[in-house]
């Protein structure tokens, strides 16, 4: 038996559908679970974490797009494919502008089901990848610019936040001293950027004569050192 297994949520408000997509993805190696309307989904939304979500749109009470647009809203990270009968192209703009990952009009062919599913469940374990950066005992989320140390919160400010989330969006390399001043809109001739810098670097590193993580590159600027 397989470990792991994606978790599916799908929403639909007709029963049919719910048993023969539910059957289909058990077939293909899915834990599978199911609602029938929105407030059933958000509450095993609250409860769970699932890989993906298929959601109908047209449904009693509040539709697929509604829950689509307040999850979306709350930093909502989950793929969410919609299924509907409405397959015209101003539908699928609108469920794309308010953050569904992807579209598919009824009646579909299952396989086709399949390899959107597949491909937007892999794009996020990729993109989930990549929002993490980690050095030594710490890890930062991109996303949520979350600093987090041995899996505890690390508390910055957000002065520190915004110095450490520009570090770490350069993805190893070096950024130059007059580039960081201009993003953090201070005077490169100052000393108002090497405090900045010495204030995260001490906060995350202690008073260490040569840091690990934060480092400064003669001629250059600041890099932070990732694995």
């Amino acid at each position: 038996m397989k470990i792991n297994l994606p978790h599916i949520l799908i929403v639909d408000d007709d029963k049919r559908i719910l048993e023969l997509i539910n059957d289909y993805l058990i077939k293909n190696n899915f834990m599978v679970s199911i609602a029938n309307n929105a407030m059933e989904a958000r509450k095993k939304i609250e409860n769970i974490e699932f890989d993906l979500i298929i959601l109908d749109i047209m449904m009693p009470g509040e539709s697929g797009l509604k829950l689509t647009s307040s999850l979306k809203k709350n930093n909502f990270k989950t793929p969410i494919l919609l299924l509907s009968a409405l397959g015209n192209p101003e539908d699928r703009i609108k469920g794309l502008e308010i953050g569904a990952s992807d579209y598919l009009p009824k009646p579909f062919e299952p396989k086709e089901l399949l390899l959107r599913m597949n491909n937007l469940i892999q794009k996020n374990k990729f993109d989930s990848k990549k929002k993490i950066i980690k050095f030594g005992p710490y890890t930062f989320n991109l996303k949520n610019e979350i600093l987090k140390k041995n899996g505890k919160n690390f508390i910055l400010t957000s002065s520190e936040t915004r110095l450490l989330c520009i570090l770490a969006k350069n993805d190893g390399k070096p950024i130059f001293r007059d580039n960081l001043s201009k993003i953090l809109n201070i005077p490169s001739t100052s000393r108002a950027l090497d405090v900045q810098v010495t204030r995260l670097r001490n906060k995350i590193e202690g008073n260490k004569k040569f840091p690990s993580y934060i480092q400064t590159v003669r001629g250059r600027g600041y890099v932070l050192k990732v694995e």
